[in-house]
């Protein structure tokens, strides 16, 4: 009897859709899992008696044709790629979600996969790879432009690779000198010593130094300040010169050959004579002074007078088109000279009542924060951004791209192939990867970090599907039932 078969082939189609089920329920928490579906088909018919058309000349109406179908088969198992899983926040810098239909592209022994798995970490190489030890596949920073990615094959991302590890230092270029100076400050006053200011400065090895400034009024001008440069320090010595004492206990003074001065233009370093060392006390051969000027009516800064190495210089006769807002420190005279010109700008000063107290602040870089200069910088973390992009994060402020995160995406990504650990790879039918991938920004999509995308299995949809698959089990169990009843009552026959 046909229908003991067709109550088989029932058993088994249920059987295989009560296994995706499984399946599924298994994967619920699992990491990037992509749900199953089964889509069930009749399947061959036996034909007892064919079809046949109308017939006028014998007067005979058309008879359908009889089929006996002999049981249900399984027509498809797809994947639901493109529903999103609910996303878990880790707050892991490196773990990383994706949104639209792109996969994260790995690899593993030489084969590529593809998965939906952000879960990420760092091996003891450098390399960005999987929790299963692929390596995720991305593109490199562009060598003509490093702040810019270059498309082209995926390869490893050796975020941690050597020259990774350190960022460069730069000389710093420019100076400002902010704050404001009370000219009844008794400190600044034309008969004193002058008051101390300094500003911080690197070299091109990363070295940080400090140029020693002295200030005091002019004693013929209340809004007028004569700038003295004092000295160039690093580790809190001089760098002009040596002491050293003798058996005599006497101190000697010996010039190191580096000079500096300031100057109203950048000057050429070879050129900067060395100071004259008098007992410690430095006299600068080639050295301008600069008068800091102010106006009188607005307590704003109105320039430096070039000519005001005179501490009794005038600013009431000042040029009003030769006004000087910047100087440069000029340091040099050996070789290799690993200084640059520093232009310092003395326009944010202001010269207002404050109680006496005078108060005189510098900061590397322009106001712009150009030409500060850094020492050198060491890799202290990493990010990544919406659009998988790597960047390293440095001690000394430095923000560096480190290499992208590529994705790639299929004309038919339910047509992939799982291969388990949550990776998928191209079949005939899902299209075929270029090598290169895509920025996932292309695609309209974006990497969100600290998140991870779970299962996409829906729990009730399951539990529906196996009460439905359950019903379907046991009526084709009844099916076999009642067959064989009907075979026993024939075998009774004969009784």
């Amino acid at each position: 009897m046909r229908s003991l078969f067709s109550g088989v082939a029932g058993l088994k189609v249920h059987q295989t859709k009560m296994d995706v089920i499984g399946n599924n329920i298994a994967n619920v928490n699992t990491v990037g899992f992509k749900s199953s579906s089964v889509v069930f088909s009749d399947v061959f018919y036996q034909t007892t008696q064919s079809s046949s058309g109308p017939n006028k000349e014998s007067d005979v109406a058309g008879i359908n044709s009889k089929q006996i179908g002999l049981g249900a088969g399984v027509s498809a198992i797809s994947k639901n790629i493109s529903g999103a899983g609910g996303s878990q926040a880790t707050n892991n810098a490196f773990d990383c979600m994706l949104t639209g239909d792109s996969f994260f592209i790995t690899k593993n022994a030489g084969r590529t996969y593809f998965t939906k798995n952000g879960a990420f970490t760092v091996d003891a190489d450098g390399t960005l790879t999987t929790s299963d030890g692929a390596k995720v596949q991305g593109w490199q920073v562009d060598p003509d432009d490093k702040t810019k990615t270059k498309p082209g094959p995926v390869s490893n991302l050796n975020i941690m690779a050597p020259e990774n590890m350190y960022t460069d230092p730069e000389a710093t270029t420019a100076a400002y000198m902010s704050g404001n100076i009370d000219k009844t400050d008794t400190q600044l006053a034309s008969g004193s010593a002058g008051r101390t200011f300094q500003t911080n400065f690197y070299d091109n090895l990363g070295y940080e130094y400090t140029a020693k400034f002295n200030m005091k009024q002019s004693s013929v001008s209340d809004n007028a300040y004569y700038i003295e440069l004092k000295d160039i320090l690093k580790d809190g010595k001089s760098i002009l010169y040596t002491a050293t004492t003798n058996d005599t206990g006497t101190t000697e003074y010996t010039a190191t050959g580096w000079g500096a001065n300031v100057t109203t233009e950048k000057q050429d370093l070879s050129g900067v004579g060395a100071p004259d060392i008098t007992d410690g006390k430095l006299t600068f051969a080639d050295n301008f002074a600069f008068m800091a000027v102010f106006d009188g009516t607005t307590g704003k800064f109105k320039s430096l007078a070039a000519d005001g190495a005179d501490p009794a210089y005038d600013s009431t006769g000042l040029d009003e088109n030769a006004k000087i807002k910047k100087m440069f420190l000029n340091i040099g005279g050996k070789s290799p000279n690993p200084f640059k010109n520093i232009e310092i700008d003395f326009s944010q000063m202001t010269m207002f009542a404050s109680s006496t107290s005078s108060k005189i602040e510098s900061t590397m870089g322009d106001v712009d924060g150009n030409g500060k200069g850094k020492m050198k910088g060491t890799l202290k973390g990493a990010s990544i951004d919406s659009s998988g992009k790597i960047y390293g994060s440095y001690d000394n402020g430095d923000l560096k791209l480190l290499a992208q995160i590529a994705v790639a995406n299929f004309k038919n990504p339910a047509g992939l192939e799982s291969v388990g650990n949550s990776n998928f790879v191209e079949t005939m039918n899902s299209g075929r990867f270029d090598g290169v991938g895509k920025d996932v920004t292309s695609e309209g999509g974006k990497i969100s970090t600290g998140m991870l995308e779970m299962s996409n299995v829906d729990l009730a949809a399951q539990f529906t599907d196996m009460i439905t698959t359950q019903r379907g089990f046991q009526a084709n169990s009844r099916t076999i039932t009642t067959t064989d009843s009907i075979l026993e009552e024939l075998i009774n026959l004969k009784r």
